[in-house]
């Protein structure tokens, strides 16, 4: 394998070439070897390990993501186990490729023949440890499919997640992709952006993260091959895909990258390249080689769509229509109600929970496809307690947004309790989750933007009436603000008095 040649190689030549691979990637620490110290990345203590236990990513993306606690589990197992799998594979090819290690005479540089027989002992004394000893097999990875709602939070998932991975992690989208030999991104570009994350790295970016957004788009089309019609972006990207996520060797193409492996450039080649025999001066770059090839097989794929339209594959498999007075009705009792039944109780399961494989092979993806997706996660819709967390009290929320935006214009903006609430059910009317709320607070604050910049005014006030449309917002000039509080004083006031007697 091309990785395990890559590791043998490197390793020969420097034993602390992997330091700044698996510096976050440790749980056992490992005896010294011959009286020498352990490399760095061999260092197990706790403190060292960074992104420790998927507890804790949770607790992360909680500060940022509001509700979908399922997906996050999932995701943080994921991405924990992607750290084991790393460190344990690495780790075992280490050792592997200790035992083929020639030893080589210091002062006459004379290898041995190194015969063996079939049960295999370490030339170096006792293993390194029980992993030697065992030699457990490669872990092998699980991809994630996330499938949820738009406006729900799953490219806010991944986007947090990357800020805190040490590994390389990029972000594709799959709407762009098609099949090679035609107009469009080659799924190959994927690995490029993985590569460029890892600073053209290509040992680093074998061990990274991709994530693919939009996966829905390239499902296959229901009217693919009639017509004349040649379906470029659907069942063809993904062929690719799943050899991709299967793993296997993908050559990457160094954009920008004008170096060369070659000091001389080849005869009859002008351009900016260095004359005949002329060496680089030492201050130029280090050229980078034109051609990456990564290795796949320990990168892990997290795909996510909408899947708009899959609810109603969904109910036609649940949903079993019947007759008569003891017919079974318990589908309309759990939402999966068929058309001419209103269920009179709130849905207490969300439709896409219920996804099989079966499904998203209906929907237009092929098996071989979904089955390189063992674990699969569902996204609810939001609801209205969602939007108005999403609204005041995650970081970086809407509403601290827009107070720094009219702040970098010495103003005070605040909204009422009572507003809030009608902005949150607004958006759940509109639809488009937490994506709606912008377009809502776009629009209402447009004259205040527009007003504001510039004139006298230090404060606004933006009440329930404002969002409804039936009033203006309040605006205080520079020496009002006793009485920009009390007025916002009153309209709390009157909302808790509201929401105490309704209670």
């Amino acid at each position: 394998m091309l990785l395990t040649r890559q590791l043998a190689t490197a390793r020969l030549r420097n034993p602390y070439l992997f330091y700044g691979v698996s510096r976050h990637v440790r749980t056992q620490a490992v005896p010294e070897r011959d009286g020498r110290p352990n490399p760095p990345f061999l260092d197990s203590s706790p403190r060292h390990f960074g992104l420790a236990t998927p507890r804790e990513l949770v607790e992360y993306l909680n500060e940022f993501v509001v509700g979908q606690e399922n997906a996050k589990k999932v995701l943080s197992v994921a991405v924990f186990n992607h750290y084991n799998r790393v460190r344990a594979n690495v780790a075992f090819q280490e050792v592997d490729q200790s035992d083929a290690e020639e030893q080589v005479d210091p002062v006459d540089g004379v290898a041995t023949a190194r015969l063996r027989p079939l049960r295999k002992r370490s030339p170096r004394g006792p293993p390194l440890s029980l992993l030697a000893r065992q030699h457990l097999p490669l872990f092998e990875k699980s991809n994630v499919l996330v499938i949820g709602p738009t406006g729900s939070g799953k490219t806010l998932l991944a986007k947090t997640l990357a800020k805190v991975l040490d590994v390389p992690f990029s972000v594709s989208d799959a709407t762009s992709f098609t099949q090679a030999g035609y107009v469009g991104d080659d799924v190959d570009m994927a690995i490029q952006r993985l590569l460029q994350a890892a600073n053209w790295d290509p040992l680093r970016a074998s061990m990274g993260i991709v994530y693919i957004d939009e996966i829905d788009k390239i499902a296959r089309r229901a009217s693919a091959g009639t017509e004349g019609s040649r379906d470029v972006g659907g069942e063809g990207v993904q062929q690719a895909l799943l050899r991709m996520m299967e793993g296997s060797i993908v050559t990457v193409q160094a954009k920008g990258g004008g170096g060369s492996y070659s000091e001389v450039p080849p005869m009859g080649m002008g351009g900016d390249g260095h004359s005949r025999g002329q060496r680089p001066s030492p201050s130029a770059p280090a050229p980078k080689p034109e051609v990456y090839h990564i290795d796949t097989s320990n990168v892990l794929f997290i795909v996510s769509g909408a899947f708009v339209g899959l609810d109603n594959v969904i109910k036609q498999r649940v949903a079993k229509g019947s007759i008569g007075f003891t017919a079974n009705l318990n589908a309309s009792s759990k939402g999966m109600s068929l058309p001419f039944f209103t269920p009179n109780g709130k849905s207490s399961q969300h439709v896409l929970d219920m996804v099989e494989t079966g499904d998203l092979v209906k929907y237009g993806f092929i098996p071989e496809f979904i089955s390189r997706l063992p674990t699969i996660t569902t996204l609810a819709p939001l609801t209205v307690p969602d939007l108005r967390r999403i609204l005041t009290e995650v970081k970086g929320s809407l509403i601290s947004q827009y107070q720094a935006l009219f702040g970098y214009s010495g103003v005070e903006i605040r909204f009422t309790s009572a507003s809030l609430d009608e902005i949150c059910h607004k958006a759940a009317e509109r639809g488009g989750g937490a994506r709606g709320l912008r377009g809502i607070m776009e629009s209402l604050l447009l004259d205040s933007m527009y007003e504001v910049p510039g004139s006298d005014i230090c404060h606004v006030l933006i009440t329930e009436d404002v969002v409804k449309g039936t009033a203006s917002p309040g605006y205080w000039y520079r020496g009002d603000g006793v009485a920009f509080w009390e007025a916002w004083a009153n309209e709390e006031s009157n909302y808790s008095r509201k929401h105490s007697l309704k209670s």
